[in-house]
Formats: structure tokens, C-alpha cells, sequence
């Protein structure tokens, strides 16, 4: 029995990191072709968000809020600033936000010192058989669901959702329809910004935080996105964390966190190599 709910543990575990942390960089690279090398830094200003204002005296769900709603401001004026001047050029945007992450995580250092006082972990936790477990990352697999929930809702079932998917499909016959399509792609880049801080604060009590918080994220979050692919955001998240969450948990219960890493990669590159336009484009070939 204890070891049956410790695979499952450590899965949703997996499965709930890589899903948390990529959401963002789907939605930002998914929709709009840019290469946000900064989001491990933005999810860093989320957490240092949410612990100067949780050790300012903020309880700890609306700092996560806050941390949320600041960090996509910070977003939506990353992409009026830098970003908006390399649409349609991929290496010209990652290097643009790649200098950027360079510029946060320093000036971060320089600004706030190499730590920031950690937060402790809600919720307590529990005991199954001789083992210990935090409640608290039991939660984060239904968050990262419910997130993936309310994209969908807002993509599939809004006006405001159907103007941001025609823009990222076409949009000159957008913008000739009335659609603002700068203002399209400045919400759209605010907005998975803010997922990314909103995972970072959610992630701010499991860990050190410090101006590298974002670099243990930023290659999982990667690898989950090229996995899922383009062709369905939504569900192409939601296989790619499952499956990837299920290598790197089995391996980790196994054989520990490092070779969990490695099989998590070796995993990746045989599914990029059997699928290589990425997961979600099963289901766009099954509806053909």
C-alpha cells in the first residue's frame, strides 16, 4: 500500500512540475512562434513576489495573486519594449529575451542578494504507513489542471478567446476583420507571463529563492513544450506533462531524482524522433 500511493505521489508530483512550469511557454510560444528564454525568469520574479509580500505581512493566496497579476504587467510591457520587434524572426526573439533573463537574474542578485527568505510549506502534511508526504504538492497537480481548464475555457468558449486564436492563425484577415492584433499579441504574451510567475509563487515554499530559482524549470518546461507540439496546446500540455511526469516519476521512485532527469531527456528524444511535430499532432491526424 505504501509504496502503490508513493509511485502515484511521486507521478502527480512530476506530472504537476512539468505541467505548472510550461503552461506559459506554451501559451507564449505555441501561439505566438517566440522563444521566451526569459520565463525561468519571470517564474523567479513570481516567487520573489509572492515572499516579499507573504514576509510583508500578505497572506499567502493573495500574494500569489499579486505575484501573478505583476508579473504579467511585467510581461505585457516586456512584449510593448523588446519583443514586439522581432516577430516573424525565431533567433532574433530568443536572443533579445535571452539577454533579458541575463539582465533579470543579475540585476536580481545586485538588487536583492544571492537569497530571499524562504516561505513554509501549507498544508502540513501526512503519513501513509512508515512514510511522510507534504499535502501541499497534492494540490499542485489540481491546480495545474485547473488552469489548463480555465485556457480552455477562455480559448474555446470567449469572444475575447476566439479574436486571440484568429490572430495567431491569420492575422492579416484578423486585423482586416476588426481585430487589434498588437493588442492581441500584448495580451497574450502578458498573460502567459503570468502563468509563469503564478508558477513560480506556487512553487516559492518547495525551494530556495534565489536569482537562479527559474534554471532547475526552465529545461523541463522546455521539453514538455516541444513535446506537446503546436497543432493543440491544450491537450498536447496535458500528454506531454502526463507521459513525461510518468518517465521521470518511475525512474525517480526507482533510481532517484538524477536518473529521473536523464530518462526524462532520453524520453524526449524518442518521442520527438517518433513524433516529431510533437504529440498534439496525433490528435489533429486522428481528426482528419
Amino acid at each position: 500500500m505504501s509504496s502503490m500511493f508513493s509511485v502515484w505521489y511521486i507521478y502527480l508530483d512530476s506530472m504537476a512540475f512539468l505541467l505548472l512550469s510550461s503552461l506559459g511557454l506554451i501559451i507564449i510560444l505555441g501561439m505566438m512562434g517566440v522563444t521566451n528564454m526569459a520565463h525561468g525568469e519571470f517564474m523567479m520574479l513570481g516567487a520573489y513576489a509572492v515572499s516579499l509580500s507573504y514576509h510583508a505581512g500578505v497572506p499567502l493566496i493573495p500574494a500569489v495573486a499579486l505575484a501573478t497579476v505583476a508579473t504579467g504587467l511585467l510581461g505585457m510591457a516586456t512584449e510593448r519594449l523588446i519583443v514586439r520587434r522581432f516577430y516573424g524572426n525565431l533567433l532574433q526573439s530568443l536572443v533579445a529575451t535571452w539577454g533579458l533573463s541575463l539582465v533579470l537574474s543579475q540585476g536580481m542578485l545586485i538588487l536583492m542578494g544571492p537569497s530571499l527568505p524562504g516561505i513554509p510549506m501549507p498544508l502540513g502534511g501526512f503519513a501513509v504507513a512508515d512514510k511522510s508526504y507534504a499535502s501541499y504538492r497534492l494540490l499542485l497537480p489540481a491546480i495545474g489542471v485547473g488552469v489548463l481548464a480555465f485556457i480552455w475555457i477562455v480559448l474555446f468558449r470567449t469572444r475575447a478567446g476566439m479574436k486571440i486564436r484568429a490572430t495567431m492563425q491569420n492575422p492579416e484577415i484578423a486585423q482586416a476583420m476588426g481585430v487589434n492584433a498588437k493588442a492581441m499579441y500584448l495580451l497574450v504574451f502578458g498573460a502567459g507571463s503570468a502563468l509563469a510567475g503564478f508558477a513560480g509563487a506556487l512553487y516559492a515554499p518547495t525551494t530556495v529563492i534565489g536569482p537562479l530559482f527559474g534554471n532547475s524549470f526552465l529545461a523541463p518546461a522546455f521539453v514538455t513544450v516541444v513535446v506537446s507540439g503546436g497543432a493543440d496546446i491544450i491537450l498536447g500540455a496535458l500528454m506531454s506533462s502526463g507521459i513525461l511526469g510518468a518517465v521521470e516519476g518511475s525512474f525517480n521512485y526507482l533510481f532517484g531524482s538524477v536518473t529521473g532527469r536523464m530518462c526524462l531527456l532520453i524520453a524526449t528524444m524518442f518521442l520527438l524522433r517518433r513524433f516529431p511535430a510533437g504529440l498534439s499532432d496525433i490528435l489533429n491526424s486522428g481528426r482528419r
